[in-house]
């Protein structure tokens, strides 16, 4: 539309030039000419009137015809008397400073000026003067080049004037458009109103539909929240339900990023049932209520450990940090003897803890921890018992050892990616994640991220990782033309030039930039929300896809969810395991694949393991799935 705008404003104001400058050269030519004619006319009667004093002495009258030839600038001047003889001057054509195309063009009238010639009574002939034109012409010319220039210049004054207006009335619309690419994003962008009343109305009705959308988007975040609390949570503590929480655990445990160690406590608040017969309801509630907050404020003593509720009785604790378990239980059942010592002397609380390792099954780990938890219930009331202790990965080797072999790995290039592919509901594989694996010994084994990673953010080597983990995508991609996932750790957003480097090495590669999806972390973006919308503002326009990773528990959270870039979002294990069998999760995950599709984020499910969660999970409309029931059914 401006382009058209602009084409009708230069087409105007080339006619309007046009147009005058024709109309100032006619009117010229007409004033020349007529000044011609009368100056040949007033010429003619003065040399009539010098003749006719000669009394028609030829030599005389002769003698004044050439003077006033000479003196004057004439193309010809004749006599012709009564008696036939003719006394003639002529000049040649003199050379004209207009081009010829422009004398043709414009032609010049001289009409011949007449006057009679006589003596007395007595007519002695007639006299013709004609005066050059050439003069004229050379005039003429110089007003149409002055009047052109002059028309010219005010012409650009008037078009820049014209576009500085159409600019006005462009930047609104601009913005108007823009907010609606925004919507088309997923985005809520409102804008100022102009002054213009129209493009006031238009925005005033398009930010209305932007705040609009926006409560409706905020109602089906508070929805899905609902939602996630009624299908993970414990009604009455609010911790993690039993599902949730074996889930979560799983999850940790799995996942290439999570931890290598950790440990476990299992809590059991004894004798229950005579406090609910001695106290009522109510008072076992409150008793219940008071070990769980117990357990939060030992979860918070460690970062990333959670709480959970097992059954009426019974709680659980992980703890991604190994060594720490013991501790926290202990603390824990001291906090529970105070506020037992109220209650009958049978109340008690017994803790078991147990260290575990990434390669522990999920089964075999909560065996272990109930034995120990068998064995604390048999010492006595308030007894912590721990079995199993686990080591860390470097603790044979020494963790400085282990941090040069994390150094050494890295600038020797001993790394590769792992490829785990992503499909569609068609089986189409949308990508292939690709998890960096470091060989921390010359010829050891290839180390997942849960052993490598905690060391490379202590020493400062995240950026150094995932940059590596980047360029092996893009040379991947060169080669086979997959396209490939790589996931980045928080801590790399921290280096302020962790994101002009990464977007170097893509623009470096455009022609497969394009098929590279980056992802960080829903903790990323939740404890560090303005690094990962910067970092998604300076990737995107490389072509890549931007998302979050392990997503889902607390994406309700981020505020302005719908303002951090993303292309999508990849909902975690802890959110999808067992959505087949339990109709709130199912109902929670549908309305977070709903909300985030309103927002134009494609939903990716992360570690699918059966069928029934796969088929489910296709239910809800998800836009891909990954984890090992994928690889399995894709030979992959």
């Amino acid at each position: 539309m401006m382009r058209q705008i602009g084409l009708l404003l230069l087409a105007a104001l080339l006619l309007a030039l046009a147009a005058s400058v024709t109309v100032n050269v006619l009117s010229t030519r007409s004033s020349l000419q007529t000044q011609l004619e009368l100056k040949n006319s007033d010429n003619a009667t003065a040399l009539a009137q010098v003749l006719s004093q000669h009394k028609g002495q030829a030599e005389l009258m002769e003698l004044s015809l050439a003077a006033q030839f000479d003196t004057g600038y004439y193309r010809r001047i004749r006599f012709v008397g009564i008696d036939g003889k003719v006394l003639e001057r002529i000049a040649g054509a003199r050379p004209s400073q207009a081009p010829a195309w422009f004398v043709a063009l414009v032609p010049i009238d001289s009409r011949t000026g007449m006057a009679q010639v006589s003596d007395g009574w007595r007519a002695l002939g007639s006299v013709e003067v004609q005066s050059q034109s050439t003069y004229a012409y050379d005039a003429l010319w110089s007003a149409s080049l002055w009047s052109l220039g002059t028309m010219l210049l005010i012409g650009v004054l008037a078009g820049l004037v014209a576009w500085a207006g159409v600019q006005r009335i462009y930047r609104p619309l601009d913005a108007a458009v823009r907010q609606a690419v925004s919507l088309q994003r997923g985005e809520y962008l409102t804008v100022p109103e102009p002054r213009t009343p129209e493009l006031r109305r238009l925005t005033q009705a398009m930010n209305a539909m932007v705040t609009r959308l926006r409560r409706v988007f905020e109602a089906q975040t508070a929805q899905v929240e609902t939602l996630r609390r009624q299908g993970s949570r414990d009604a009455l503590t609010g911790l993690s339900n039993r599902t949730h929480f074996l889930a979560r655990l799983g999850a940790a445990l799995q996942r290439e990023d999570g931890v290598a160690s950790g440990g476990l406590v299992l809590l059991r608040l004894t004798d229950l049932v005579t406090i609910n017969r001695a106290f009522g309801r109510t008072r076992a509630d409150q008793l219940i209520t008071e070990l769980a907050s117990a357990l939060q404020v030992g979860s918070q003593r460690v970062d990333g450990a959670f709480p959970g509720r097992l059954n009426g009785a019974d709680f659980a604790l992980w703890v991604p940090v190994a060594g720490s378990a013991g501790a926290i239980a202990r603390d824990v059942v001291e906090r529970m003897r105070t506020v037992l010592a109220s209650y009958p002397s049978a109340s008690a609380v017994a803790a078991g803890t147990v260290e575990i390792r990434r390669s522990d099954r999920i089964g075999e780990l909560m065996s272990r921890a109930d034995l120990a938890l068998a064995r604390a219930e048999s010492a006595g009331p308030f007894a912590v018992e721990s079995t199993g202790d686990s080591e860390g990965p470097w603790v044979g080797l020494g963790a400085q050892r282990w941090r040069q072999g994390l150094q050494d790995a890295l600038a020797q290039g001993r790394v590769q990616l792992g490829s785990f592919p992503l499909v569609d509901i068609r089986q189409a594989v949308i990508y292939r994640e690709c998890p960096l694996r470091i060989q921390l010994e010359p010829d050891g084994a290839f180390e997942v991220a849960a052993h490598w990673l905690p060391l490379a953010v202590r020493s400062g080597l995240t950026c150094a990782a995932d940059e590596q983990a980047l360029q092996l995508a893009l040379a991947a991609v060169e080669r086979d033309g997959q396209a490939r996932c790589v996931n980045l750790s928080p801590a790399s957003l921290i280096d302020s030039g962790f994101a002009a480097r990464m977007r170097a090495r893509l623009l470096a590669r455009p022609q497969v930039a394009g098929k590279v999806w980056i992802e960080v972390s829903e903790d990323a973006a939740i404890d560090r929300f303005e690094l990962v919308r910067e970092l998604a503002r300076q990737l995107r326009p490389t072509g890549v896809h931007f998302g979050l990773e392990h997503a889902g528990e607390r994406l309700g959270r981020i505020e302005r969810l719908f303002d951090a870039g993303l292309d999508y979002v990849k909902l975690d294990h802890a959110v999808t395991h067992g959505v087949g069998a339990d109709a709130g999760r199912k109902n929670f995950v549908k309305g977070l694949v709903t909300m985030l599709h309103s927002i134009a984020v494609q939903v990716h499910a992360e570690d699918v393991q059966d069928a029934s969660d796969a088929q489910v999970l296709w239910e809800c409309r998800v836009d891909g799935m990954t984890g090992p029931w994928i690889s399995a059914q894709t030979n992959c």
